[in-house]
């Protein structure tokens, strides 16, 4: 029965894990302060412009597409 215990003492420690609580409070982006939600809103400030319509030269200097 004493090499049963020699062999439990010389297996390595295996590693252990935990899962940590989310650091958000609310679900509200604007609870996260300047730094996501302020680059969230710059993104959607950029895209949400609309349609960006080119100017005829621009349009001309184009690759026509492949068919």
């Amino acid at each position: 029965m004493s090499d049963n215990k020699n062999s439990d003492a010389n297996k390595p420690e295996e590693p252990t894990f935990s899962i940590l609580p989310h650091p958000a409070k609310t679900n509200d982006p604007a609870d996260l302060g300047e730094g996501y939600g302020s680059v969230v809103g710059k993104i959607a400030e950029a895209v949400g412009k609309g349609p960006h319509v080119l100017d005829e030269g621009t349009k001309a200097n184009l690759e026509q597409p492949l068919v």
